[in-house]
């Protein structure tokens, strides 16, 4: 399925990172720590699910086919243009709490200057999404000091979780012609502003959680290019299975 219109390119961006991290958490239903833990995942998932559904339904109206669902089950791996940061495996709490910080904080950083683009329709998703991020960041910043300052063994996997995907950081400032493009005409956001920012925040959590900061180059690249870890093809074959099976088909 072929993406023409610049703006609809973008805008699948976003939506295939909200599509594929809400469908890592909602695999947490039924086996989170707590039952408090359990609702809040999954709520953090519907909201990233809706704001996917949004970006999702104006790219498939920007290029005139399809729709959200046409989008999210008819396409093949390497269609996806998702950041492979949010791919990566639950693991364990502590992996999926770093991954979804890491995340967070850049979405809010995002959606506090997309909800300026001369593009409405972002602007609109931006609006709603930045309140629904904010609660995010607060949720999984919380989580990151108390398992950073708990015990021995909670900030061991705490630390561990934050150097293996710390690798993935890097692609969150990556910015390509199109974004470059977009943010010249005050349409998109060129990621490369939002670094500063990220590094900040994301810093002074790790330091207050009692966690150091990996020293590692950030170097993990390729997934808004559609070239994916090998995680992604097999949480789509899940993921798309009874649409693929039974195309067309309601319940």
């Amino acid at each position: 399925m072929t993406t023409l219109n610049p703006v609809a390119t973008y805008a699948l961006r976003l939506g295939d990172n909200g599509l594929i991290l809400a469908q890592r958490l909602g695999a947490w239903c039924g086996h989170a720590p707590e039952l408090e833990i359990d609702l809040a995942l999954a709520n953090i998932g519907l909201d990233l699910l809706g704001q996917a559904r949004n970006f999702l339904s104006y790219a498939a109206e920007l290029n005139g086919n399809g729709d959200e669902d046409t989008l999210a089950f008819g396409r093949d791996e390497r269609q996806f243009s998702n950041l492979l940061l949010v791919e990566q495996p639950n693991g364990n709490f502590a992996d999926t709490i770093a991954r979804q910080f890491f995340i967070d904080v850049w979405h809010v950083a995002l959606f506090s200057r997309l909800v300026y683009s001369r593009d409405a329709q972002l602007a609109a998703i931006a609006a709603k999404g930045l309140k629904e991020v904010r609660y995010h960041q607060r949720f999984s910043r919380g989580w990151l000091e108390r398992l950073g300052n708990g015990t021995d063994y909670s900030a061991q996997l705490m630390q561990q979780a934050v150097d293996n995907l710390w690798r993935y950081t890097g692609e969150l400032f990556v910015a390509d012609a199109l974004e470059i493009d977009l943010s010249e005409q005050e349409i998109a956001v060129d990621p490369r502003t939002l670094q500063a920012e990220w590094q900040a925040t994301v810093h002074t959590a790790l330091l207050d959680s009692g966690l150091q900061i990996p020293q590692e180059a950030a170097f993990r690249s390729g997934g808004k290019q559609g070239l994916h870890s090998e995680h992604l093809g097999r949480m789509l074959a899940e993921m798309q299975y009874l649409q693929r099976s039974y195309p067309g088909r309601q319940w």
